[in-house]
């Protein structure tokens, strides 16, 4: 468990922000702590996400019930299909959305503090180093870079933290497998960092959700889910979607 760890407060400004309920005060306040927390931005990220998901959800019902509608008024048999039409409604509004796709990519940046520099504390600078140069376009270099470092004596964070990174490359570029083994290896590392950790599962799952490994995608977000950090809600939002394939 990390609930220790977690942030409730910018969690609920993040999710408050996402929703619209925010004043330009507060944005600027909450966007000068997320440049400084690349946890929590990827969690604003991944709950803006999940608010579409179910706004395009809600759309989609919309627009079955107002077909739906039109059925019933223009059927002889009205009665039968209002009831149809009523058990339709009920299972979009109370099955969990069928429509929940692996995410497109994970996000390399660095941390950065609220002054816009990079916070040098957060990243070694070969992690950095190979992010910068992902975001180039050059993977190969930016995972030579990662795989030198990887043949040195690193701290358990330290290789989890290259493992990560470099997995994460290689989802980026739609080298899932490869990018499955980098994460399932960083899980094999005893570190502390349950933040870390809990990330880990998460892009895990959705590498597995890319190839259609869906019991081993089930199986990482449970953990993730279980961990009950930032990741959590949004983890068992895509648990009763796959539940239902």
């Amino acid at each position: 468990m990390i609930e220790s760890n977690r942030n409730k407060d910018l969690e609920k400004r993040i999710e408050a922000y996402v929703d619209g309920n925010l004043s330009p005060s507060e944005i600027d306040e909450l966007w000068a702590e997320l440049l400084d927390n690349e946890y929590y931005y990827d969690y604003m990220k991944s709950v803006a996400s999940l608010k579409k998901i179910s706004e395009d959800r809600e759309s989609e019902s919309k627009l079955q019930r107002t077909e739906s509608q039109k059925t019933v008024w223009l059927s002889a048999a009205a009665a039968i299909l209002l009831m149809f039409g009523a058990a339709t409604i009920f299972n979009i509004s109370t099955e969990p959305s069928e429509t929940v796709s692996p995410i497109s990519s994970i996000e390399l940046d660095y941390y950065r503090s609220a002054d816009g520099n990079v916070a040098d504390d957060v990243k070694s600078d070969v992690v950095r180093q190979a992010i910068s140069t992902a975001n180039t376009g050059d993977v190969a270099k930016a995972l030579s870079l990662i795989n030198e470092e990887l043949q040195k004596d690193n701290s358990e964070y330290k290789e989890a933290e290259l493992l990560i990174t470099s997995g994460s490359i290689l989802y980026n570029s739609g080298r899932f497998s490869e990018a499955i083994s980098r994460f399932e290896t960083a899980l094999e590392i005893d570190y502390d960092d349950m933040m870390l950790r809990e990330r880990n599962y998460w892009y895990l799952g959705n590498a597995y959700f890319q190839v259609n490994k869906l019991d081993e995608a089930k199986f990482a977000l449970e953990q993730a889910f279980e961990l009950n950090g930032a990741y959590s809600r949004v983890a068992q939002s895509y648990l009763r979607a796959l539940s239902v394939r």
